[in-house]
């Protein structure tokens, strides 16, 4: 259901601009199933524009929905900026990173729209609290895929060459 909810959200089978590519994943984690769906595109020297996300959770009974929204949101934002230059590095026997002025968050500038539907439901609540991040990464290099052929296997994306990020401004 949660595929099929993400796939409509997206419009997946109608026709892209030219240089837009989707990608989608699905997670499941802490009793709740999440799918989520990216277009992007990337140009020559691998600058990727972020043009939509849409997600889709069941998450079973909701008693607050802002909460889930907010939640998969911000799960979204951090999913990303883990996966696109999230990374913890050592450097004689300690880590060299030590709080957000040196492990990167991902900017407003950088986050394009998020579009969130909450899939109703009467089974008992799950979770949450987590459960908007998993999926990010691996919807972002299905997209890349789509649009480079170039499989990704190695976080963060940086590793690759996909340094820099930013959102399709609206």
């Amino acid at each position: 259901a949660v595929l099929e909810a993400v796939t409509t959200l997206a419009k997946w089978d109608a026709p892209r601009a030219k240089g837009r590519h989707l990608g989608i994943a699905v997670h499941e984690s802490f009793g709740s199933v999440v799918g989520q769906v990216v277009e992007l595109s990337v140009s020559t020297d691998k600058v990727v524009t972020l043009h939509r996300i849409w997600c889709a959770i069941d998450c079973g009974v909701v008693v607050n929905p802002d909460t889930v929204k907010a939640q998969m949101e911000g799960g979204i934002i951090y999913g990303l900026s883990a996966a696109t230059r999230g990374e913890i590095t050592m450097a004689e026997g300690a880590v060299e990173q030590s709080s957000f002025d040196d492990y990167p968050i991902m900017r407003m500038d950088e986050v394009p729209p998020i579009e969130v539907k909450i899939l109703t439901s009467g089974d008992v609540p799950t979770g949450v609290g987590e459960t908007g991040l998993p999926p990010i990464a691996a919807a972002v290099a299905n997209a890349i895929f789509g649009a480079t052929e170039e499989r990704i296997r190695r976080l963060p994306f940086a590793r690759s060459g996909y340094t820099e990020w930013r959102a399709d401004p609206v």
